[in-house]
């Protein structure tokens, strides 16, 4: 192996290593990994910001604008009512919002399909008295799978184009994944409707005290006079009262000591964590004094749930430092938080992507603030009348769509058409919506392109690839479409799926030369395995939401991802082998 080939490899060990453990922006390790690739010579200085003007990033950048006006649209939002009134069983509801969910999936990125479609399967839940960990994951399962079906359903598969464009000076038209996507979706979509009613048979309401249903929060609270609280140690808090506690604070100054002398005292604040009903039962008989809200008055407050998304300003604060809240009025009454590090006091504790805030103040400040800083509203809210005109963005980006598909226009091209027109009409505000884009994760795609190349253009993925056929007979196209499906699906957990994508097509593609055949095949098996992430909350932006806003534990996503994910490894492997090789 030459020096570039071996410092190639230690790259990247070294960059999937840093975007697992997720302690460093993935934009930084991206950029971190770009110009150290330079500093190795893998390639030259006018290629090291390519990544930039390539038509895969500029396609994802055009989706990303469109998906804002669509998702403003709420075309789900009468989903809603029909469900209510068709009185479907709960598979049958499952299936209806997965169905919705995974064809949204096929024409915007994943997590703009399942934001739309949160919203909605809250609203069901609370309408219809149905669990919402029946139907939480269930949509972000069918969101990933819609986005195998299209070339513009998720990055990774526009990547795999580009790889195969370069290979064969032809890429995938729009709709040649779903020979594969299609029947994972359907399938996938009933399997899910199945098992999840079974594996989360919970009855009645979710808010049921022991219910598992029922989400943790952290918060920090007052405790007045007269409250039950007093006297009782910290020890004795979570048999007694319900709540794990965290920190006394007592004069603005912690309170150390053994917990079961730690006692409670008028005046003192309590950091704590419990289920959400119990935190507000306590609330509201007087053991814990709500959050004040000097400026408004406490009749015109609202409650509301938001999670933090992907893309939202908040990421890595902390709540100390939210002035898009506090300027407003607003109070953070409570966290669900995923981390389960909790130091400090409430205002010290940070915000990940994921997490879900209970925010308290005037509706209106609340919607503005939580706009602002890109957060999802979860509070069930009737759909809005009086959206004239919500179809035209619809008409206008299937136009794009159909231009793409007959091949009449390049997807850059089309939806560089598609964004202007939604512009003129005033759909969209550009410098707004340009502010508003999931930045880290364009950066970081971009950044990693020149390095996906270095990958082919070096010979590392001739080395890779000459490596495994000592050991596994690649040369058999379906044991190399199978090995590739498996490292794809394997590694999609750790790291995103597009950097899995840029990794894995150049090995593809010298797989495919070894055995002679095709790279269609091949790279159709990365696409579909790198969308394939149905065993961890940490896989997929759109689990990790899933897992705070359906409070869901780890295994859950083993329970039906498992059999799902297994499933589609074998499915994958029979279509691939019936349409492509």
């Amino acid at each position: 192996m030459t020096f570039e080939q071996v410092s190639l490899l230690i790259l990247l060990i070294a960059m999937l290593a840093l975007f697992s453990l997720e302690r460093f922006r993935i934009e930084i390790v991206a950029i971190a990994g770009l110009l150290a690739g330079y500093a190795l010579g893998l390639y030259p200085a006018n290629q090291v910001f390519a990544g930039f003007a390539s038509p895969v990033v500029i396609t994802v950048v055009e989706i990303l604008l469109v998906v804002q006006v669509l998702a403003r649209a709420r075309i789900l939002d009468r989903l809603a009512g029909l469900l209510g009134e068709a009185r479907l069983s709960n598979t049958g509801v499952i299936a209806a919002l997965s169905s919705a969910t995974g064809f949204l999936s096929i024409f915007m990125n994943n997590i703009g399909a399942f934001s739309i479609g949160l919203p909605v399967a809250l609203r069901v839940s609370a309408v219809m008295k149905i669990p919402k960990r029946q139907l939480v994951i269930p949509i972000s399962f069918a969101a990933l799978l819609g986005g195998i079906v299209s070339l513009i359903g998720t990055p990774a598969n526009l990547l795999v184009s580009d790889a195969m464009a370069q290979a064969t000076g032809t890429g995938f038209r729009l709709f040649e994944f779903a020979y594969v996507g299609a029947p994972l979706l359907i399938i996938g979509i009933a399997f899910v409707s199945w098992r999840a009613p079974r594996t989360f048979a919970e009855t009645g309401n979710d808010a049921a005290t022991p219910n598992p249903a029922a989400r943790r929060v952290v918060s920090e609270r007052h405790i007045p006079d007269h409250s039950p609280l007093i006297g009782a140690n910290l020890a004795e808090m979570p048999s007694r009262f319900g709540l794990q506690p965290h920190a006394l604070i007592r004069n603005n100054a912690f309170v150390f000591g053994a917990r079961d002398k730690s006692h409670v005292v008028a005046g003192d604040y309590l950091l704590a964590e419990t289920d959400d009903t119990v935190l507000a039962e306590l609330t509201a008989s007087g053991a814990l004094s709500p959050a004040r809200h000097p400026a408004v008055p406490q009749v015109e407050l609202t409650s509301i749930e938001a999670v933090v998304m992907p893309e939202s300003t908040l990421v890595g604060s902390r709540l100390r430092s939210l002035e898009v809240f506090s300027s407003r009025g607003i109070v953070v009454a409570a966290l669900s938080m995923r981390s389960p590090r909790i130091e400090g006091r409430f205002e010290d504790l940070q915000l990940s992507i994921g997490d879900i805030l209970v925010l308290e103040g005037e509706h209106a400040a609340i919607t503005e603030a939580l706009e602002e800083c890109e957060c999802l509203p979860l509070a069930s809210q009737p759909p809005s009348h009086g959206s004239g005109g919500a179809w035209q963005p619809f008409i206008i980006f299937a136009c794009g769509v159909a231009a793409t598909a007959f091949g009449l226009l390049q997807p850059d091209i089309a939806f560089a058409a598609v964004v202007s027109a939604l512009a003129l009409l005033n759909y969209l505000n550009i410098r707004q919506a340009m502010a508003d884009l999931n930045w880290p994760i364009i950066i970081m795609l971009a950044a990693m392109i020149p390095i996906g190349s270095a990958v082919a253009s070096t010979g590392t993925a001739e080395v890779i690839a000459s490596g495994l056929r000592t050991v596994i007979p690649i040369a058999n196209p379906v044991a190399g479409v199978g090995l590739l499906l498996f490292l794809a699906m394997a590694i999609t957990p750790f790291v995103n799926n597009a950097t899995v994508a840029i990794v894995l097509s150049p090995i593809a593609i010298e797989f495919a030369s070894i055995a002679h055949h095709s790279p269609a095949a091949y790279l159709l098996a990365v696409a579909a395995g790198a969308s394939l992430d149905f065993l961890t909350p940490f896989g997929h932006h759109n689990n990790t939401l899933a897992m705070g806003v359906g409070s869901y534990r780890f295994r859950d996503f083993l329970k039906i991802g498992g059999p799902l994910a297994l499933g589609s490894y074998f499915l994958t492997l029979v279509l691939v082998y019936v349409f492509w090789l």
